[in-house]
């Protein structure tokens, strides 16, 4: 059936012709902003310390920073070595734990939160509702590199291995007390916070979820893992939460067990 409709443009409705970005009056770049400069901070902070290559281990107490774990260069501490070193020295601008912060920093740019945040804050696509992007064109995650976004899901896995290593470094210092044997200070318990909170933002990520329900045909015949997804599921509306808190406690952690390993605080003891 024909429409007897008149055009747009006869009937008087054609799309009015905006020049200003925006008519937006709120202050919409306030978020934007704030997010550039918060990961803008991290990453920085992050680079100091990651090219500093020092007051990374805590020797008294056992506190490895988690920007250096694992610490697998020759120059490590052999106390900090968990997992053993490679016979040859790294050059000053490689870090210690370069086998592991590239996968991390892969994990979370491929991150579909942290995806969100900075396609809007930095790339500005766009950077908020009803404003127009300044590109001209979109071609979406469909070209390289962004078409290694779907990579995400492989990173999880090693993040989760990863995350295991923070935790068995967190532990292990458990188990330098002042007098040996079992002990707890202030680091510890910052160490372990951190770790917790790390392992909130790995097992919230979406992969995660996507791993233990996304193939079943039938929760019911899968209670085990129905249960699994839901717990996951409570974690996954807090990832966005998770992935700005953790982000917190990594330079918390990190300038904590500097300030320790180079004699600037002492650790208080809670035990031992």
């Amino acid at each position: 059936m024909t429409s007897t409709l008149p055009p747009p443009e006869r009937a008087g409705l054609a799309r009015a012709r905006i020049s200003a970005r925006t008519l937006r009056t709120d202050r919409w770049w306030v978020a934007p902003l704030l997010t550039t400069l918060g990961l803008t901070a991290f990453l920085v902070y992050g680079l100091a310390r990651a090219l500093q290559q020092d007051h990374y281990w805590a020797a008294d107490h056992g506190y490895l920073t988690p920007f250096y774990s694992p610490c697998i260069a020759a120059q490590c501490a052999p106390e900090a070595a968990h997992f053993g070193r490679l016979p040859f020295e790294f050059p000053w601008w490689l870090p210690y734990a370069a086998i592991s912060l590239p996968f991390l920093l892969l994990f979370r740019f491929t991150c579909y939160y942290y995806r969100k945040a900075y396609y809007r804050s930095i790339w500005q696509a766009p950077t908020a509702c009803a404003v127009r992007e300044p590109h001209r064109r979109y071609t979406g995650e469909s070209r390289f590199p962004m078409i290694g976004q779907n990579l995400h899901r492989y990173f999880f896995y090693i993040a989760l291995v990863i995350s295991v290593v923070n935790t068995y470094d967190a532990v292990l210092a458990l188990f330098h007390g002042e007098r040996g044997g079992f002990g707890i200070g202030l680091g510890n318990l910052v160490l372990l916070g951190n770790v917790v909170l790390l392992w909130c933002y790995t097992l919230s990520c979406h992969s995660c979820r996507h791993v233990f329900g996304g193939r079943i045909n039938s929760f019911g015949r899968s209670p085990v893992r129905y249960w699994l997804w839901t717990q996951i599921t409570r974690l996954n509306t807090r990832h966005m939460t998770f992935a700005w808190i953790t982000l917190g406690t990594l330079v918390v952690t990190d300038l904590y067990v500097a300030l320790v390993a180079s004699g600037t605080v002492s650790d208080p003891r809670i035990f031992n």
